[in-house]
């Protein structure tokens, strides 16, 4: 994730509010940013004041500033606040730092205002930034509250949107308008569109009787809009929309339409609205990728908890995808089963926030959609789930798991959830086919992304359990052509659905000799198998070298080619450009990347590029956590964090463990 910072201490500001002193991500927003928050009456030349907002509470400040002769420095919420608003208990991921006026105060020019105006916005990459991020928010659904759920069906296209306010919005006040000019706005909405369905979209902060229409101003003709509907969804069936000065006319412009505006939000003047109300010192015409440069990439100060950093927007982006998701996914809740208990507190981690989860070992009414271990499920489980309308969604390591071993009890960072199938049985469909087949069309921006992963991936010399081994790579003959076999464990879900005709290491040993005669072989078993967790032991005789406890990446730098029956270690090959021959039917396998000697889905005909492949692979399937801030997160901080190192469980204490769950688990259960 990329990182700005400004210097330390370049200017020292006052504060008056208890804000200040009891907000540590907003102290730590402005200490990146070069601002000392200091408390006391106290002043010298060169402070300024820090105010946040406008309101009673900053009274106080703006007193101090006209006593002392000193300007005031006000901060804002970002124009990005992440699921709901600040004062929901959210930390702030942005602020917004104006020393000359909130963003919002249209009686004076403010920083936002003045980089608008004078900012030449001629640089191509930045634009080519605005235009990328602009799309992304747009199909990503991203806006300033992100907690709205796209499956909802938004109104039938060909109504005007009037977009509500709460009624303590300084916007409102601040961008010269009042309550009286809500009336208007509709007055002129219902005269301009005389036989057009109008519907008032409710702001997301305002309950009910807290913004300035309410049921009563609905007729035949006018409906009242309060559900967590995507404002992109309800932008897109919109034949004009109407607002004041909400940050939602922001968003009207970005999706194409020319709003009209009847305050002086600071997205007016600049050509790309119909002003009621025009500001005259406003006279520049912007482009909406200049406009969103300035307000979006420019002005803002961006932070990531992950990296405790200011950072780019694109960094902010993918935060917020992760955790929209996770709370679009989950805020109905789940149902476990299947699930040893060891495994339920990462699940209650990653999947419990909205909701939390509730565990069972016998599943009778799910009232909520089921979460099952993969290997858990049975066919009496599919029929009680589609009895009561209950989805029932498969769960499984992701592909990018932790620092050690599943079968030693370490905690996944990245789990995934399919509601078709899984990814490793080839039997049937899996949403991680459906992905794939996908990503043909897949923007050139989100292949960038993947491209900057699988390079952080290989950098970093991150893996699936991040094992480097104790043993070093062997030292092939002088002109051998290498070929790495790795083993697996004997009842790996993989290997019992998805092969046929070679399902087991020996036999993939004297397949991959048989078609091999004059080749190097090194056979590497699995660490799983080498720590005696789970079987799978063989002679592996014809083998020339067994690389027992080595580090993988340093094997695949020396091979030319990896035989494989399922393994995940034929994935990374594949990222690390080593050449890969399957003799079962992996995840990885029948899509054009892969010499493929097993039986393959005849559904598998899409040719994705291997970049297009780990989108869908590593950042659109998996569902990732990050234990230090306990948020959900993007692929690239369980990267980072994998690359971080950390402790792992390992030895007598993990196989003691494995084999007590292993005892429960087999005792007979009382009945419930």
């Amino acid at each position: 994730m990329s990182s700005s910072t400004a210097p330390e201490g370049s200017l020292r500001a006052r504060f008056y509010n208890t804000r200040f002193a009891t907000d540590r991500r907003v102290r730590r927003i402005l200490q990146l940013a070069g601002i000392d928050l200091v408390f006391g009456p106290t002043a010298r030349g060169g402070d300024t004041v820090a105010a946040y907002g406008h309101g009673p509470h900053t009274q106080r400040a703006e007193a101090a500033a006209a006593r002392n002769t000193l300007p005031i420095t006000r901060l804002d919420d970002g124009f990005l606040c992440g699921l709901h608003p600040t004062d929901h208990g959210t930390p702030p991921i942005g602020l917004c730092v104006d020393h000359r006026g909130s963003h919002y105060d249209a009686r004076r020019p403010t920083d936002l205002e003045n980089l608008l105006a004078r900012h030449p916005f001629d640089d191509a990459p930045l634009l080519a930034r605005a235009n990328n991020a602009m799309d992304r928010m747009r199909r990503t659904h991203i806006t300033k509250f992100a907690a709205v759920d796209p499956a909802l069906e938004p109104p039938k296209p060909g109504y005007v949107l009037v977009i509500d306010q709460p009624r303590d919005d300084p916007a409102i006040t601040y961008g010269n308008a009042s309550a009286a000019t809500f009336r208007e706005m509709l007055v002129f909405a219902q005269t301009e569109h005389p036989h057009t369905r109008i519907i008032i979209k409710s702001h997301p902060k305002a309950h009910a009787g807290t913004g300035h229409f309410t049921k009563s101003d609905t007729n035949r003709n006018i409906t009242l809009e309060d559900r967590a509907l995507s404002p992109w969804a309800l932008l897109d069936g919109a034949i004009a929309v109407y607002t004041v000065s909400s940050h939602m006319g922001f968003e009207a412009i970005l999706a194409g339409h020319k709003p009209q505006v009847f305050g002086q939000p600071f997205y007016a003047g600049w050509g790309l609205t119909a002003d009621r109300n025009p500001i005259d010192r406003r006279r520049r015409t912007l482009t909406k990728a200049q406009l969103f440069a300035g307000a979006m990439l420019i002005y803002p100060k961006w932070y990531s908890p992950f990296t405790d950093t200011l950072c780019e927007l694109e960094d902010i982006l993918e935060i917020l995808e992760a955790q929209a998701r996770a709370w679009r996914e989950d805020r109905q809740g789940y149902i476990g089963t299947g699930m040893r208990f060891w495994k339920r507190a990462a699940f209650q981690e990653m999947f419990g926030r909205p909701m939390r989860m509730t565990f069972t070992e016998t599943l009778r009414a799910p009232d909520r959609p089921v979460l099952v271990w993969s290997r858990a499920i049975t066919p009496e489980l599919r029929a009680t789930s589609a009895n009561h309308n209950q989805p029932l969604i498969q769960v499984e390591d992701g592909f990018l798991r932790s620092r050690g071993l599943g079968a030693a009890m370490t905690p996944p960072l990245s789990l995934v959830l399919d509601h078709a199938g899984i990814y490793y049985d080839p039997r049937s469909a899996s949403d991680l086919e459906g992905l794939i087949t996908q990503s043909a069309s897949l923007s050139a921006a989100d292949q960038v992304r993947a491209k900057r992963l699988v390079d952080a991936l290989l950098k970093l010399g991150v893996t699936k359990y991040n094992l480097t081994g104790r043993a070093a790579a062997p030292t092939p003959p002088k002109g051998a052509r290498v070929i790495l076999v790795p083993g697996q464990v004997a009842d790996d879900a993989s290997i019992l659905t998805g092969t046929d005709r070679v399902a087991d290491n020996a036999a993939l040993l004297a397949a991959s000799r048989r078609e091999n005669p004059d080749a190097w072989i090194i056979y590497k078993p699995h660490p799983d198998v080498e720590t005696g967790l789970r079987n799978g032991q063989i002679p592996a005789t014809e083998a020339d070298f067994i690389a027992s406890e080595a580090d993988p990446l340093a094997l695949l730098k020396i091979a030319d080619e990896v035989w494989t029956m399922t393994s995940t270690l034929g994935f990374e090959a594949l990222l690390r450009g080593v050449p890969v021959t399957t003799l079962g039917a992996p995840f990885y396998a029948g899509w054009g990347l892969t010499r493929d000697l097993g039986t393959i889905p005849a559904r598998r005909q899409a040719r994705p590029t291997l970049l297009q492949f780990v989108h869908a692979t590593l950042i659109a399937y998996p569902r990732y956590y990050d234990a230090e801030t306990g948020l959900a997160c993007p692929p690239e901080v369980a990267v980072m964090r994998l690359a971080q190192g950390g402790k792992i469980r390992s030895g007598y204490a993990a196989r003691a463990g494995v084999k007590l769950q292993s005892v429960l688990a087999s005792l007979p259960r009382p009945n419930r």
